[in-house]
């Protein structure tokens, strides 16, 4: 099992991540598919969805809304708010979604990179192309990797629902990998995360591989423009070919 399948599944990754603003995405999904000019009832893939905040709220803007996410447990709990118009399955981002062609497909907050090879990565960009109708839009939020390495803090401690999580980070060739460990009811627990510090140019060239043209970069959720020194995050807005 790779550290995404354990941790991910967890309640203490979502107990962690707990304090994620959601004012903060549902305006950035705004000002997104207000510059898409995507129209009501189109269908949007969701792709690693987590517990499908993104998912709903675009479904309640009036898209149909797919939302795939690898962990089980997520998807138990996203299935709460199904509807007609908004679905979800367990899904891994490497392999081909069974799916009509869509209109866009949107990969949110970081959920890419952690792989092992440039062969997954790429299965990726590949999944999402065959996804696509011509002419699609594909959304990969990224870190901004020249970013992250000018301001890693090496230890933070957070506390969350009486847990004391212990973080250290650290760069390790060319990934950022956070060690988690913390005391829960008596018991020690030890998890990583473990992102590639993919570059701008090297995501462009997996994506102009697999049919994609890059339309727009921001850096920020507030959609202004992408700069690699400042800039806290690397949204790329590809569109297929």
């Amino acid at each position: 099992m790779q550290w995404f399948e354990e941790w991910f599944d967890t309640p203490y990754y979502h107990i962690l991540y707990s304090n994620r603003d959601y004012q903060e995405a549902e305006n950035f999904l705004n000002l997104l598919t207000g510059f898409l000019k995507l129209e009501k009832n189109s269908t949007i893939i969701d792709l690693a969805c987590g517990k499908g905040r993104h998912s709903v709220y675009l479904n309640k803007l009036g898209y149909n809304v797919l939302g795939l996410d690898l962990s089980e447990q997520s998807i138990s709990y996203d299935k709460q708010f199904e509807n007609d118009a908004l679905k979800f399955r367990v899904h891994d981002m490497r392999n081909r979604i069974e799916t009509e062609p869509v209109d866009a497909v949107f990969n949110l907050f970081t959920s890419f990179g952690y792989f092992e090879t440039e062969e997954e990565d790429k299965s990726v960009f590949r999944s999402v192309s065959d996804a696509l109708k011509n002419e699609g839009y594909f959304v990969l939020d990224f870190l901004n990797a020249e970013y992250v390495k000018s301001v890693i803090t090496p230890k933070a401690t957070v506390e969350k629902e009486n847990i004391t999580f212990n973080i250290k980070k650290h760069i390790e060739g060319e990934y950022i990998l956070k060690e988690i460990d913390f005391e829960d009811q008596g018991k020690q627990f030890h998890f990583f995360e473990r992102v590639k510090l993919t570059s701008p140019e090297r995501i462009l060239k997996f994506a102009d591989e697999f049919g994609f043209e890059l339309i727009q970069r921001w850096g920020d959720y507030q959609l202004n423009d992408f700069d690699e020194k400042s800039s806290q995050r690397c949204i790329n807005l590809f569109r297929k070919r």
